[in-house]
């Protein structure tokens, strides 16, 4: 019996010694993962902060402009309200005029007539429809667009017509009315005073 038991004893040895071998390893790579898994987490909250520090500058860039916008435009009078309270057709809106579609905006401005003796105004060699421009934009383009009509097209002061656009389809109205709410939020912001119109 003894000597069947010694050659078993060495077989245990080597069994008991190799999983504390592979429990020290396992031990020794878990000691080894902790500092890499640290490093990470660190490196995550580091590209958080890092995010976080882009979108702060980005919103203070983006003050910093609408207040400079604001103040280009403060250059422009408040409207005088007697000058344009008796206009209902907007071919006769002199002041810039903005429809709503529902994919963009059509900004239309009639530009400040050059010439400023009243001889010949509006005749063949002076027609108000040459100084008349349409500008198709996407509603994030409408800030710059207002900021760079020059101060002669505004008439009857720091004003702008908005209106639904009369060829939107009935199925795209809600989209529509979404956009004339964007843009007066917009102009609002700005400083300009809005004139809404029904859709005509």
């Amino acid at each position: 019996m003894q000597g069947t038991a010694l050659p078993i004893l060495p077989a245990i040895l080597e069994l008991v010694i190799r999983r504390r071998f592979k429990g020290i390893f396992a031990m020794a790579a878990l000691l080894a993962f902790v500092p890499a898994a640290c490093h990470k987490e660190e490196q995550a909250v580091e590209g958080v902060a890092h995010k976080a520090q882009t979108v702060e500058r980005k919103v203070q860039a983006s003050e910093t402009q609408l207040e400079q916008e604001r103040t280009d435009l403060e250059q422009i009078p408040l409207p005088t309200k007697s000058l344009y309270i008796d206009i209902h057709d907007p071919a006769a809106w002199a002041n810039p005029f903005l429809s709503a579609g529902p994919d963009t905006l059509t900004l239309r401005v009639l530009m400040p007539d050059a010439n400023p003796s009243p001889v010949g105004e509006g005749t063949l060699l002076r027609p108000v429809a040459a100084r008349r421009q349409e500008l198709e934009l996407r509603l994030s383009d409408l800030a710059q667009a207002v900021i760079a009509i020059p101060a002669g097209a505004w008439p009857y002061g720091r004003v702008i017509a908005v209106a639904e656009s009369p060829s939107a389809a009935p199925k795209d109205r809600p989209m529509v009315r979404r956009n004339v709410e964007a843009a007066i939020k917009q102009l609002n912001d700005l400083g300009v005073v809005v004139e809404e119109w029904p859709s005509r």
